[in-house]
């Protein structure tokens, strides 16, 4: 069971390249990778060294154990730290505040659930870090000190250093290890004066080449703090852009099409039949008649007449010619974002189709005379008379350009919007840029890309029952060319636009 427990540094000692603090409270509660968790007075044997790790990583050793006593409050330590990138690092980390956090690593060897939170009353310590987040708020560093001249000799820091490895390896073998992070509480950090300096000179940089800039980046992957260092240094882009990769976002930025619809949206829609390019309705011309009729009269005969519409059905389709190699090579999300694509260019195909079947057979509402709500609201009335009379139904929905949208957000009947948009984020009369969809004069609003200006055929009362859309199920084909080694992306479908009641939609025809 492995779990984290920090606690905060309390001191670090700049001359004598130390850092200090409590590395544990007993019967303080902190937040650990197993839950809540508490150290019972007196729980941890500290019998064996350890060394100071960074952030719990075996690999990045930076420090070992000088003294370590225990009282009443919890767990006192002082730490040597190696004189190297990382432990200058450290030091300063530390000094400034920055990574002022302890973290120990324990084999926990008796422990209970008290409520919900791990109590531990037996465990041994395995290694200590420094970090950079407490879990624990009363423990913080109280002494940091760090000097450019060493005071043992680097080979003999390696040999402890190693030594201690070894320790901890035969500790870590006789049970699985359960880290615990336990950060002390913070005083105030010795501020660095001139009597204090902390010396620090950008090392020479083995990086020359892009080979030397590969190899430092894969020893800097594998925990090498120099390498990342050096990595650090050759990341600036005046002195060695050369070296640099350049990272590309797999996030595609598309400003020119969607799968928008709106002129489609404001329609009936329904399947199209599975064969024929073209089909037929039919459609009654004349319909029966009853009348007033005197005693011993003659009933009103007239008799009804229907009529087929026929309707043809038109193909949309798309090709793209790709090679083999950009489908081998690229991501995999290439060929799925092409066919995305194609989609939205036959959306936008479909809807145009749609808009001229329409206005080639509306009929022609008052126009408004200008662009303001009492214009609006006397056109939408007079074009749903036209619609009832044409069709013996409601208009129901109003397509419109968006300059005709932005033109009708903007005006007001007496101080209380004319739109009302329809997104459910919104209340009720509020105007929203994002909604292109709401209700204007009790008429479902959609936008269509496929109108324009404010002009002619910018704006379509229309009753859904007279106007339908068929469509059939698009599909994709893939052919591949042998002779060529390229890919063959076809996208297509099948749909047809009835005109059922040409009365039951109108346009503006002098906007």
């Amino acid at each position: 069971m492995k779990i984290n427990f920090p606690v905060t540094l309390t001191a670090a000692d700049n001359r004598k390249r130390t850092i200090s603090g409590t590395i544990v409270t007993w019967g303080e509660r902190g937040n650990t990778s197993a839950g809540a968790t508490v150290f019972e007075k007196g729980s941890i044997d500290f019998s064996k060294p350890v060394k100071l790790l960074l952030e719990h990583d075996r690999t990045r050793p930076i420090g070992k154990l000088m003294d370590i006593t225990a009282d009443d409050a919890g767990i006192e330590a002082t730490f040597k730290i190696a004189g190297t990138i990382a432990g200058d690092d450290s030091l300063l980390e530390a000094a400034e505040g920055l990574r002022d956090g302890f973290s120990v690593g324990v084999m926990v060897d008796d422990w209970e659930n008290k409520n919900g939170v791990m109590s531990i009353s037996a465990a041994k310590l395995i290694e200590v870090s420094l970090v950079t987040d407490p879990a624990i708020d009363s423990a913080r560093v109280a002494d940091v000190a760090a000097t450019e001249t060493p005071t043992e000799n680097s080979e003999a820091t390696a040999e402890e250093t190693t030594t201690q490895e070894e320790k901890v390896s035969d500790i870590t073998s006789e049970a699985p290890i359960a880290t615990e992070a336990v950060e002390a509480a913070k005083s105030e950090p010795v501020a660095l004066t001139a009597t204090q300096p902390v010396a620090y000179t950008k090392p020479r940089s083995p990086i020359n080449s892009k080979a030397t800039y590969l190899e430092h980046s894969i020893r800097a992957a594998l925990g090498s703090d120099e390498s990342r260092q050096f990595v650090a240094f050759a990341d600036n882009t005046t002195d060695n852009a050369g070296f640099i990769p350049t990272p590309q976002s797999t996030t595609l930025i598309n400003g020119v099409s969607n799968a928008d619809r709106g002129f489609i949206d404001a329609l009936s829609k329904e399947t199209l039949p599975a064969s024929g390019m073209t089909f037929e309705l039919p459609r009654i011309n004349t319909a029966p008649t009853v009348a007033l009729t005197n005693e011993e009269g003659t009933p009103s005969e007239t008799d009804q007449a229907t009529a087929f519409i026929s309707v043809d059905v038109k193909k949309f389709s798309g090709q793209q010619t790709i090679s083999l190699e950009l489908i081998d090579r690229s991501s995999p999300l290439f060929f799925t974002e092409l066919v995305r694509q194609m989609e939205f260019a036959y959306a936008k195909a479909t809807d145009a189709y749609a808009v001229s079947r329409a206005s080639a057979t509306a009929t022609a509402a008052t126009a408004k005379a200008g662009a303001t709500a009492a214009n609006y609201l006397a056109f939408f009335a007079n074009a749903a008379k036209n619609v009832y009379t044409g069709s013996l139904g409601f208009a129901r929905n109003v397509a419109v350009s968006p300059d005709v949208w932005a033109e009708i957000m903007g005006l007001n009947d007496a101080g209380r919007p004319i739109y009302i948009a329809s997104n459910p984020m919104n209340a009720a009369g509020a105007l929203s840029p994002s909604s292109t969809r709401g209700n204007v004069a009790g008429l479902d609003l959609y936008v269509s890309r496929s109108l324009s200006g404010t002009g002619d055929g910018s704006i379509y009362v229309i009753n859904p029952d007279a106007l339908t859309f068929y469509e059939s199920p698009r599909l994709s084909l893939q052919t591949n060319l042998i002779s060529t080694g390229q890919i063959q992306v076809g996208y297509y479908g099948y749909a047809a636009v009835a005109p059922k009641l040409p009365g039951g939609y109108t346009s503006n025809d002098n906007a």
